[in-house]
């Protein structure tokens, strides 16, 4: 190990007993954790607090792991700054487990200062109570005020500090990165994906379950969709089990993380198309960041007033579709969700092109990454910004662990092809009978993908590539020259995959 490790496990040791500090307050309850900020407060119409930060969203830009890039002294000073400031000011120390399944299951630990205790309250509603004092397995220091943004990571360490953002999602994101490490480590994947479970009925009125994963970047409709109860009746159902971070298991389980609680996306929320989700983020329990909340309580979830990256952090036990587990038995098919606009709706892909598909990660950027760039085309290796490691030898493993435990995989278009809207309504009616198997498939010209023929409840063929992109030849033979010399930038990258460009 070399000196600078060794340091910061020496750092990590000198942070403040949470138990013993006189600076430090351990495991409040979220009541008391709410009075800390009482003064940042807003309360909305439905009882719930509503605050709003300085930063709006990550700041991936000023964000760095020790695996990735070469840690100097200044990399190092931040680490250290951010363990003298929790040694020398009033903290909160919140403990909490992140995950159930035996192997993938984490203590993590936040200190935040005392006057930001609206971070601890929405982070500690999304992670579940410990049992009891511990050594914690990840360790987050966050520092709001600070003279300048810097966000450091040691994963094998387990230690990050976050210095100069008062923005939830910093902590959040700070432990889930964590997981997907560790579960690569361990011989799965990491995944920023949803998960639930299908639960159909056959025509012998047997019950089987199908499990279905979703890729996507945030506010792309992961949520919406992982949380869709599908418009299934008992006996049948669908079952949301995880939100955000998941890990896919060499035995083709999926490990949950969050056990509590969502961060999800609030702007635009309808209540006829969402009605789920609706009823949890209006309920007194939600935390509202950053959402236009005008001072008699009354929310807009339309205005984009403080930001487009509103957010909610909501309790599983108000949201109908929830599951009491957070772990899926099986996955069966997997979805990356994308807004490319030259995409079908959905498309069926051979293992290698869903490699192809998760080193491209294409989909539009949003607000939650780079405000500045909303609304303009991004690649995202498996749509996921927190990946730590060689990106090339993720998709490796990807494909191996999709092709070893036969794994449908398709790409579902939540946005537009062409000018044509593709709403909810057609998205979830697409999971619903790709589960049931009722889709019948055809090999598109146009595209040179695999595409629905026929599909109950939609007139598929008003969706044609062909019929609804200008100039699509031109167009998909841009992009699929694009899409070569991306690959090509992953040295690890198996040559079997890059040869799958679709």
């Amino acid at each position: 190990m070399s000196d600078t490790g060794q340091s910061v496990q020496s750092l990590k040791s000198t942070l403040p007993d949470p138990t013993e500090a006189d600076n430090v307050r351990y495991n409040p309850s979220l009541e008391q954790l709410r009075e800390f900020s009482r003064e940042l407060e807003t309360t909305a119409e439905f009882g719930s607090a509503s605050y709003v930060s300085r930063e709006r969203s990550r700041n991936a830009d000023k964000t760095k792991n020790a695996v990735d890039e070469e840690f100097d002294a200044d990399d190092f000073a931040h680490i250290e700054d951010a363990v003298t400031y929790a040694r020398e000011h009033e903290m909160l120390c919140i403990d909490r487990m992140m995950g159930r399944h035996a192997d993938h299951s984490y203590r993590c630990r936040l200190y935040v200062p005392t006057k930001y205790g609206r971070i601890a309250l929405a982070w500690a509603n999304l992670f579940e109570p410990v049992d009891g004092p511990g050594e914690p397995d990840f360790v987050t220091v966050q520092v709001p005020d600070w003279d300048e943004i810097a966000v450091r990571i040691r994963p094998e360490e387990g230690m990050t500090a976050v210095l100069g953002s008062d923005y939830t999602g910093e902590a959040k994101k700070s432990f889930l990165r964590l997981f997907m490490f560790h579960a690569k480590k361990k011989g799965g994947l990491g995944l920023h994906a949803g998960s639930k479970r299908v639960t159909l009925q056959d025509e012998d009125d047997e019950l089987r379950d199908v499990g279905q994963v979703f890729l996507g970047l945030s506010a792309t409709g992961k949520s919406t969709l992982t949380a869709h109860g599908l418009w299934l009746d008992d006996p049948e159902s669908a079952t949301m089990l995880q939100d955000d971070v998941c890990a896919l298991l060499p035995d083709g389980s999926v490990a949950g993380s969050e056990g509590h609680g969502l961060y999800v996306k609030t702007i635009g929320l309808d209540k006829e198309e969402q009605p789920a989700m609706y009823d949890a983020v209006t309920h007194e329990s939600a935390v509202l960041e950053n959402v236009d909340v005008d001072e008699d309580g009354t929310v807009d979830f339309d205005s984009d007033c403080h930001t487009s990256n509103g957010r909610a952090v909501i309790r599983r036990d108000q949201l109908e579709s929830s599951g009491d587990d957070i772990d899926l038995d099986r996955v069966d098919q997997l979805f990356f969700i994308t807004r490319n606009p030259t995409m079908p709706p959905v498309s069926k892909l051979t293992p290698e092109e869903a490699a192809v598909a998760f080193m491209l990660g294409e989909s539009i950027e949003t607000s939650a990454g780079d405000p500045s760039k909303a609304g303009e085309s991004i690649r995202v290796v498996g749509t996921n910004p927190f990946i730590v490691g060689s990106k090339g030898e993720e998709g490796n493993r990807f494909r191996e662990l999709i092709d070893d435990l036969g794994v449908e995989c398709y790409i579902l278009n939540t946005g537009h092809l062409g000018g044509k809207d593709i709403g909810v309504t057609e998205s979830v009616t697409l999971l619903r009978e790709i589960a049931r198997g009722t889709v019948e498939w055809t090999d598109d010209e146009a595209t040179g993908l695999t595409v629905p023929s026929s599909v109950p409840g939609i007139d598929i063929e008003e969706f044609a590539v062909a019929d609804n992109v200008s100039d699509y030849e031109s167009e998909l033979e841009r992009l699929r020259t694009e899409r070569r010399v991306h690959l090509s930038t992953f040295d690890d990258l198996d040559e079997d995959i890059r040869n799958a460009v679709y």
